[in-house]
């Protein structure tokens, strides 16, 4: 666990366990440096526990890059719930969960994900101040969608040199919070949608407000498309289906899209302009962190925007090096994270 951790560059991994709740909890911090790590608490079913300690330590490092190339005072953490087998109380084991957040003194603000809803924000609320997505500032989705459009307009402008999205087809997988949020944006800017879901109600709402072509969940790779949007669970990218993508561009909300970084690279040598995921979908974090700090919603959805600009300058740079656009993403983050361990080392220093 202990190498898990050295690879994945955390700082710390704790546990949360009480018995009278049935709670069984995982916190990943990736890194202090810029400030409290912040990120979401999923709350899903593992088939073991070495599943769900894997899920936390690969998604913090990706909200610390996430937070670092968004601009914001923040590092990166996540928290896994292990969804108990049997009958439990949510609201107690919410609780629960909360006392074990505020345990670690404000290192590490929880908020909203897979598996979690904004009640159980409010309850969480009730044993700590180390939380977001509550519903005083609602739910990040919209935000995260809205992040998604500019991105996706900034790699259509780079890739395709068109200013609107008129007439261009994106093919949408997974039409969750996101991903129906994000459908209705491109809808609205006249785009033509192809979408797959596993749930059928989801799909079924796009084919009727959007007027969306629904296709079965694995033959979403083949359509053709200008864009491809991964909006649902991560690691959809990889050897297998990368070969059978037909777009130009891959822009979309799902976390850890890459199976791994090779998968990349793949794109690249296909001619397939990538949008890193931590950079494109920061639109909910940007959410969650400014309204932590009481921030206004202009400011916020300016700061939003800015993600479009923040792809436009990594598309251009990896053009010019001749890298892939992940690579140069992890580069810049991981400059601006090591910048912040050296200002805090001098800080001590002077101290």
């Amino acid at each position: 666990m202990l190498k898990q951790m050295e690879n994945a560059g955390l700082t710390d991994l704790h546990f949360g366990l009480d018995p009278a709740t049935g709670l069984r909890a995982i916190i990943a911090i990736h890194s202090t440096a810029r400030g409290a790590a912040i990120g979401g608490c999923r709350f899903i079913h593992y088939a073991r526990e070495q599943d769900a300690i894997t899920d936390a330590l690969r998604l913090a490092r990706g909200m610390s890059y996430k937070a670092a190339l968004a601009g914001l005072p923040h590092g990166g953490g996540k928290a896994v719930v292990i969804q108990p087998e049997g009958d439990f109380d949510r609201t107690a084991l919410m609780q629960a969960f909360g006392r074990f957040v505020d345990q670690l003194g404000g290192r590490y603000i929880t908020a909203m994900d897979s598996g979690t809803e904004v009640d159980d924000m409010d309850t969480i609320a009730s044993s700590t101040r180390y939380v977001s997505c509550t519903s005083a500032s609602g739910d990040p989705s919209p935000h995260t969608a809205l992040g998604v459009f500019e991105g996706i307009k900034s790699a259509v402008q780079h890739r395709l040199t068109r200013s609107t999205l008129q007439g261009l087809t994106v093919s949408i997988q997974g039409l969750g919070h996101v991903g129906h949020a994000l459908a209705a944006h491109l809808h609205s800017a006249g785009a033509r949608l192809i979408v797959t879901d596993i749930d059928p109600a989801r799909v079924r709402r796009c084919v009727e407000e959007f007027g969306a072509e629904a296709v079965d969940a694995d033959a979403i790779y083949d359509v053709e498309a200008d864009i491809f949007s991964p909006c649902g669970l991560g690691a959809t990218l990889n050897a297998d289906t990368i070969p059978r993508l037909r777009c130009s561009i891959v822009a979309g909300c799902a976390n850890n899209q890459l199976a791994t970084d090779d998968d990349g690279n793949r794109l690249q040598a296909r001619g397939i302009l990538y949008a890193p995921d931590y950079v494109i979908n920061a639109g909910g974090l940007i959410h969650v962190a400014l309204h932590h700090a009481g921030q206004d919603g202009a400011h916020r959805d300016a700061k939003i925007r800015e993600i479009g600009t923040t792809l436009a300058h990594l598309f251009s740079e990896a053009e010019r090096s001749g890298q892939s656009v992940h690579h140069v993403a992890d580069l810049h983050a991981e400059t601006l994270l090591k910048a912040a361990v050296s200002e805090s080392a001098q800080e001590r220093h002077h101290a």
